[in-house]
């Protein structure tokens, strides 16, 4: 038995209760939880913007220590600290096939197989291939990655998601130059790893925008240079302070048309626009041809921030190990289980950064 967070259906309030756990099947790791990040993909999963199978235990950005492994698992072994990993890659589809794992067309068939079980017999599914709002989780050895040395465990939880995507997107995505001016939309998890990520690279100019003006501090503090709360003028307002031009780059962490559009507008021309942020199917965006000619701008999608996991995270621990990637500084609540549904509410406010579960 193991405490968990569970979805029971879609828009349904989350539940903190007991779940059985089996133990690790032919390929299974069974993880203690150290700590896990609360996402807005969790949100948007409880909500039907992504779809999940349900009931579920929801969580996918969380570390660590393996408890149990199942036959044929030779990647990990019980005692040693891991992150997890919640869109694995097959390897052999289409996608990983041109070398673009980070759109593995099977990363997310875990999550279709229930993997526990509620005490009434109902069967679990596990959310994002993961369930780390529980005690602990079972996934498959391919959402496992061993945490390299020198990264504390609890903090380790938003390699997971955040700070992975972050990263990526502007240096894989965006790929983000030395002196470059870079507007960053929504600071939340991601958006801070975006701020560091660009400050990482020597952007020139960090401009964060995001609705609530208490972010400042967060955001100047990863690095952002100004600070802007959203308003009908902000595209002309990062123009201005970017020589009457426009950024070099913009990164929507939002997820939401108006601040893609809002995004791509204060992008110069011929710059480039990255969306990170998960929208509704029902959310149009609208760009007139002519304009789509006459800035030259580059507009793209980026998907857990074009990251190879195995290959990233070493050099996210190497940053962490250096001083230039903080981690704790992005965490404004640590929780318990029982506080995830206030943190689900924190997120839609738009109040603070990341909440941490730390177990």
């Amino acid at each position: 038995m193991t405490r968990a967070v569970v979805l029971p259906a879609v828009n349904a309030p989350l539940e903190i209760t007991e779940i059985e756990l089996p133990d690790p099947g032919p390929g299974q790791v069974r993880i203690r939880i150290a700590a896990a990040g609360v996402c807005h993909s969790d949100l948007s999963l409880s909500n039907g913007t992504l779809r999940q199978p349900v009931p579920a235990v929801l969580g996918h950005e969380g570390a660590g220590t393996v408890t149990a492994v199942g036959e044929g698992v030779t990647t990990v072994a019980p005692g040693d600290p891991v992150v997890v990993n919640w869109a694995p890659s097959c390897g052999s589809c289409h996608y990983c096939g041109l070398g673009e794992p980070w759109l593995c067309a099977n990363a997310l068939a875990g999550a279709a197989v229930p993997y526990a079980r509620r005490t009434d017999g109902t069967p679990l599914h596990p959310g994002l291939n993961s369930a780390v709002f529980a005690e602990e989780t079972v996934v498959s050895e391919r959402c496992v990655l061993p945490l390299p040395e020198g990264v504390p465990l609890a903090d380790a939880a938003l390699l997971g998601c955040a700070v992975l995507t972050g990263y990526g997107a502007v240096h894989h995505a965006a790929r983000v130059r030395a002196g470059e001016s870079v507007a960053v939309f929504g600071v939340g998890g991601v958006g801070l790893s975006v701020i560091q990520a660009a400050r990482i690279a020597g952007a020139g100019e960090i401009i964060a925008v995001d609705v609530s003006p208490e972010k400042e501090e967060l955001a100047r503090k990863a690095g952002a240079t100004d600070y802007l709360v959203a308003a009908d003028d902000t595209a002309k307002r990062i123009r201005k302070l970017t020589g009457g031009h426009g950024a070099d780059v913009a990164v929507e962490c939002v997820g939401r048309a108006q601040t893609i559009r809002t995004a791509w507008s204060s992008t110069r021309r011929g710059g480039r626009t990255t969306v990170v942020g998960i929208g509704r199917k029902d959310d149009q965006v609208s760009f007139s041809a002519l304009e789509i000619f006459h800035f030259g701008r580059t507009l793209s999608g980026c998907v857990y921030g074009n990251c190879d996991p195995a290959r990233d995270l070493p050099v996210l621990a190497g940053l962490i190990r250096e001083g230039s990637l903080d981690l704790s500084g992005m965490v404004t609540d640590r929780i318990g289980l029982d506080g995830v549904p206030a943190a689900f509410d924190a997120m839609l406010a738009g109040r603070g950064g990341r909440a941490l579960v730390v177990f």
